[in-house]
């Protein structure tokens, strides 16, 4: 599901984002998509939700849409921007805070389509990048460059990302192993670990950037070594990132 939001503090404006983005995931089939509408930016930073696009008024009451986006972008929130305002002299500004787009009110809908399908073209590039979670009553994409390692416990997995949240759900470490890339590697059958964030290994720990230490199986603390070295050579050669 893609999940998309709408922020600005005139209930027209949202109104008319809305229909229009509607309008355009209609023509393009898609249909697993959800928008939620927020009228000013504390309520979006207070959202525990997670969006993929994200349409961000300028003009509001503080924190106005450029210090919402600083303060999504300060939480390292990966979602795409774009600003739609009335404004044009931050345009530079918005580049600051990784913009995707800018849009001017009033909307032109050519305009906008051709955002969008930017954006979903971004958006389905992300995916091959990320691992998509299902939960009961709901279900998440995070990026695979934001994990730092998954563990098992029970029945369950505790993805552990950079950031320090913590996400758990049910599924085996095996078939969570088969959904990443190579640069996880299973040091411990009850850890999956990204070799981004690997900084050093021994005594039966792995010592991860931020502090953090993870066991590693005595019989696979040389071959995380040689695992990290390789995984070392595929990035300076262009490996996955």
């Amino acid at each position: 599901m893609i999940r998309l939001a709408v922020c600005d503090d005139e209930s027209y404006m949202r109104e008319e984002l809305c229909s229009l983005v509607s309008k355009y995931m209609e023509e393009r089939c898609f249909s697993s998509y959800d928008i939620a509408e927020f009228e000013n930016g504390k309520a979006l930073l207070e959202s525990r939700d997670r969006f993929d696009l994200i349409f961000l008024d300028i003009q509001m009451e503080q924190p106005d849409g450029m210090e919402t986006a600083r303060r999504l972008r300060e939480r390292e929130e990966s979602s795409l921007l774009v600003f739609v305002t009335v404004l044009k002299e931050p345009v530079f500004e918005a580049f600051q805070v990784q913009a995707f787009d800018y849009l001017v009110k009033p909307l032109e809908q050519g305009l906008l389509w051709r955002t969008m399908d930017r954006a979903l073209g971004e958006l389905s590039r992300r995916s091959s990048r990320s691992v998509f979670i299902q939960k009961r009553n709901s279900c998440q994409v995070i990026l695979l460059s934001r994990i730092v390692y998954c563990e098992v416990l029970g029945r369950k997995i505790y993805i552990h990302e950079k950031d320090k949240t913590v996400t758990e759900y049910y599924e085996r470490l095996e078939e969570l192993e088969r959904r990443v890339d190579g640069r996880f590697y299973r040091c411990h059958r009850s850890f999956l670990v990204n070799l981004d964030y690997v900084r050093g290994c021994g005594g039966g720990q792995v010592f991860l950037s931020g502090g953090d230490q993870i066991p590693v199986s005595r019989l696979r603390e040389r071959e995380l070594a040689q695992a990290l070295l390789r995984h070392m050579k595929e990035r300076q050669n262009g490996g996955v990132s």
